[in-house]
């Protein structure tokens, strides 16, 4: 039985660390041998974790350098777990040891204290930090080179931000190559311009905002997922509601196929080149827990960042009374761009690892 800290069975990555102590890390058990890996690899996908332009994210600003332990030799896997960690350089604790017993409204404070008795690690969230996610990325990143090989590509970006939302006719195009191009992770550029401006806004006014990331897996093969506890679409919601801040997932049109009729919401089949396709694609890819080869098609909400200046009322633990908060440090007014190589990263682990069980990703990628 896997521990709660690990997810995948071909391919299982367990992820450990808290936001302030000595690292993050992360180890994959199942990556096929062959695959060419470097550290190189790993650190362009961390780098585009945290977005360059500080008025949008915390003040606390990791370089968060790779380093592989394991698991690679002479640049390529070896079948070996690979083992990987970052080091927490730049957290400030002082101010969190002030508030140790107030809970923050919004955080996971008051929960894990009941559940661990209070021995949990408290400075910044610790296990349930947003911070936890470089894990993720770099499992990711592993997982995106490994599926790449196959002709799986996988894209998120930020569809909306507060009120503000992408244009519904945002091309695949847009996606590759506006992305990663602006600091809110928006394809659309007039659309991103006008999301930092909320997410400005939004701090001056001691608040924060929540939003909307897509996630698009291309070229996912027919077939794949194993109803049905092992669902693919069950596993990627149990992926990506694993991320700190997310607070509901869909599929496909999702909760507006609730509002249509079965005329509507089915995808007629049909061939093209060869293949058979669907016209329309409300499913998002997934019928039955199973892949359809059209493209894979997820959406996660993202809540508002619970810390924020303004005054709360909380209880004080120590004293069993009502008390007033004010959350001081450093803390992104928006969690949506870091958000974003987050669930693609995390879609690509669930993929890999049922690509693996599929038989479609052998276990040696190829032999010297």
């Amino acid at each position: 039985m896997l521990a709660a800290n690990s997810i995948g069975k071909a391919f299982t990555v367990t992820c450990f660390g808290e936001s302030h102590g000595k690292c993050l890390g992360v180890v994959i058990d199942g990556c096929p041998a062959g695959l060419l890996l470097s550290e190189d690899d790993i650190q362009a996908e961390l780098d585009k974790r945290v977005p360059p332009k500080l008025e949008l994210t915390s003040g606390r600003v990791e370089r968060d350098i790779v380093e592989i332990l394991s698991g690679v030799f002479e640049g390529h896997t070896t079948g070996a777990p690979v083992c990987m960690i970052v080091l927490n350089k730049e957290a400030v604790s002082s101010e969190y040891n002030a508030i140790k017993d107030l809970p923050r409204p919004g955080h996971a404070d008051y929960p894990a204290h009941v559940r661990y008795g209070g021995f949990n690690d408290y400075r910044g969230g610790g296990r349930f930090s947003g911070r936890i996610t470089v894990s993720l990325v770099m499992a990711g990143a592993v997982a995106k080179k490994l599926l790449r090989i196959f002709g799986v590509e996988v894209y998120a970006y930020a569809k909306a931000i507060g009120k503000v939302k992408i244009d519904e006719n945002v091309t695949l195009e847009q996606i590759r190559e506006n992305t990663y191009k602006n600091p809110v992770r928006c394809p659309d550029l007039s659309c991103a311009e006008k999301m930092e401006q909320a997410i400005i806004e939004a701090r001056s006014e001691g608040d924060s905002l929540g939003g909307i990331v897509e996630c698009v897996a291309l070229n996912v093969p027919a077939g794949v997922g194993d109803p049905v506890f092992d669902a693919l679409d069950a596993d990627i919601a149990k992926a990506i509601f694993a991320i700190p801040a997310v607070k509901g997932v869909e599929f496909g049109a999702g909760f507006s196929s609730a509002t249509m009729r079965g005329s509507e919401n089915n995808d007629a089949y049909a061939i093209c080149g060869g293949k058979i396709v669907t016209l329309t694609n409300n499913a998002g890819g997934i019928l039955g827990g199973i892949s359809t080869g059209m493209p894979i098609v997820v959406r996660a909400a993202i809540k508002p960042t619970p810390s924020i200046p303004k005054k709360q009322k909380t209880i004080d633990l120590s004293k069993l009374d009502v008390a007033v908060l004010e959350v001081k440090g450093r803390h992104d007014p928006c969690i949506v761009p870091k958000a974003v190589s987050v669930i693609e990263s995390t879609v690509a682990i669930v993929i890999a690892d049922h690509m693996i069980r599929a038989g479609i990703i052998p276990r040696v990628l190829w032999r010297k």
